[in-house]
């Protein structure tokens, strides 16, 4: 009781820097990712602008790491129930530090995710630029990077759900 006395709002405040943290670091990720396979489409669809949809598809995987972290952060603001008339303000410090920490997989990994899913990305922009029927190749290998930002979307999920607010 003395720990809300002391740091009024902390608890809450922390809780809201996790959501923040996860929407804002992936989607810096995803920015980054989609912007790196952007550039390496452009010289293709300047030369084959046939070859724009797949391109596009490429272009457009790098950004899923952002909609993780916006659901990481809807499930913070839904937990605090922040939508509503009666927010849960009166967290204690630690349990606001426990949902900043759960934040912190989703932010991380799809940070990175989306940054090195948009490098492969780009890289499989070569494929569609030689020969076009193997677009789905290039798909895969950039499928494969967004396992990892699943999984950090999967352990973030794990975590809040331990975490008990009133």
């Amino acid at each position: 009781m003395t720990e809300l006395l002391l740091l009024p709002g902390l608890g809450f405040f922390l809780a809201l820097a996790g959501a923040a943290f996860a929407a804002g670091l992936a989607g810096m990720g995803s920015s980054h990712g989609v912007g790196i396979a952007g550039q390496a489409s452009d010289a293709i669809v300047a030369e084959e602008p046939e070859k724009f949809v797949k391109c596009l598809v490429l272009q457009a995987l790098p950004g899923t790491q952002g909609i993780y972290g916006f659901l990481a952060a809807v499930l913070v603001l839904f937990k605090l129930q922040a939508f509503g008339a009666n927010p849960i303000t009166t967290l204690t410090v630690m349990t606001g530090f426990q949902i900043l920490v759960s934040c912190i997989p989703v932010g991380l990994v799809c940070y990175y995710s989306g940054v090195w899913q948009g490098r492969v990305a780009a890289s499989a922009m070569a494929i569609v630029a030689r020969n076009e029927q193997d677009f789905t190749k290039g798909i895969i290998f950039s499928a494969m990077v967004e396992t990892y930002a699943i999984i950090g979307l999967i352990t973030t999920i794990l975590m809040l759900t331990g975490i008990k607010v009133s």
